[in-house]
């Protein structure tokens, strides 16, 4: 099928579901598979010694591009913890921290937020928006759990709130924090309740990763995020869910329908997100292995993605699959976490990276940022250059 433009009007979309089928899990066995290349020693350069970083997005304009600050830097933020010897552990104490980029070079700036302002009792992925005026940002992330709890908890709450930046000399701070409220409700209609999974690794459900996207051809605003699919009868029931502004106010969200469904095939469609490009709308997300329903189709750990006329779709699977590169065979688990900029660079952290080791082998987490890949689409079909 070979895809055109064309104008949506300047209301939310009818959301009708996509489902991503076992036919289309299928289809990678029998396709020439993308691979990203295997990282190597030299492509592993760590910001801290002691600490680890990985999920990461830009402090973004309303394109979606990183927004580039006066001095040309960009700012950043991503999760972050201190170094364990088992690097799961993070997910336990995990942050937001800001980063900053000239282009070359990374600088860390601290936590984004103060001690004791989020609500959960750690905060996972979500985005970032700089303001027209260039001093306010806006942060849409996941609080996780509760803050104090003794025990922790996977409960997943959609937050925002509002800072100020700062710079002086180089360094960036965000102060002024302000307007923290609950962004997006869960109802139960269509989102299951994060509280009802598990803590094994691969079963915990979603409702987390907000993704902010101003929509050029309506004008209206929307936030993407990982979601569990309410009433389901299968262990493997992500989606991706959606939400939009009300009347173009930043604090006020209307949930909706999912817009993916992977219902019976897959537990985590994590960090989805939407670029437009030549006209067409590309919505992708992360997925693992071992996450897939092994009773009905598997594929590897990798990038994936549906594309579409508009938001209300139809959604098609690019390359029939909805694969679009994965971690290389050699080197199954060695990224993760890919982030699609407007510029069609890609962003990840470098995971359990080398090539095939020994089962009895230490893990090699790295902890940090991996080398940006170069994506190309072409209607429904797209890859890596180079």
């Amino acid at each position: 099928m070979t895809f055109s433009p064309s104008l949506s009007a300047d209301t939310a979309p009818t959301i009708h579901p996509a489902r991503w089928l076992v036919s289309d899990v299928q289809a990678i066995a029998d396709s020439d598979a993308c691979f990203a290349p295997v990282l190597r020693g030299d492509d592993i350069n760590r910001i801290e010694p002691n600490i680890d970083f990985w999920d990461a997005w830009p402090v973004q304009g309303m394109d979606g591009a990183p927004a580039v600050l006066p001095n040309g830097d960009t700012l950043w933020m991503a999760l972050g913890a201190p170094r364990f010897e088992d690097p799961d552990e993070r997910h336990g104490h995990a942050r937001i921290h800001l980063l900053s980029s000239d282009g070359e070079n990374w600088r860390h700036h601290g936590p984004a937020m103060p001690d004791g302002f989020s609500p959960g009792s750690r905060e996972w992925s979500g985005s970032a928006l700089l303001e027209v005026d260039r001093s306010q940002i806006v942060l849409y992330f996941t609080a996780t759990g509760r803050r104090g709890e003794a025990d922790l908890t996977f409960e997943q709450r959609i937050f925002a709130a509002r800072a100020t930046l700062e710079q002086s000399a180089g360094n960036y701070r965000l102060v002024q924090w302000r307007d923290l409220h609950e962004a997006v409700a869960r109802d139960g209609e269509h989102y299951m309740d994060s509280r009802d999974g598990s803590a094994a690794v691969g079963t915990i459900k979603a409702f987390r990763d907000p993704a902010f996207f101003h929509d050029p051809q309506s004008g209206r605003d929307y936030l993407f995020f990982a979601g569990s699919a309410a009433g389901s009868r299968s262990a493997f029931n992500g989606v991706v869910g959606a939400a939009v502004a009300v009347e173009g106010q930043l604090d006020t969200w209307q949930i909706l329908p999912p817009l993916i469904s992977a219902d019976g095939i897959n537990n985590e469609l994590e960090r989805p997100h939407v670029v437009v490009h030549d006209g067409l709308y590309y919505l992708f997300w992360s997925t693992q292995a071992h996450v897939f329903n092994p009773a009905a189709a598997t594929g590897p750990t990798g990038l994936y993605g549906m594309v579409a006329r508009s938001l209300s779709g139809p959604w098609h699977p690019i390359n029939g699959s909805g694969l679009l590169f994965a971690n290389p065979p050699e080197s199954p688990r060695q990224a993760y976490s890919w982030l699609v900029l407007p510029s069609l660079q890609v962003m990840s952290f470098a995971d359990d990276w080398g090539e095939s080791r020994p089962a009895d082998e230490k893990r090699r987490f790295a902890g940090t940022f991996a080398p940006f890949l170069q994506l190309w689409l072409d209607g429904e079909r797209g890859g890596l250059r180079g």
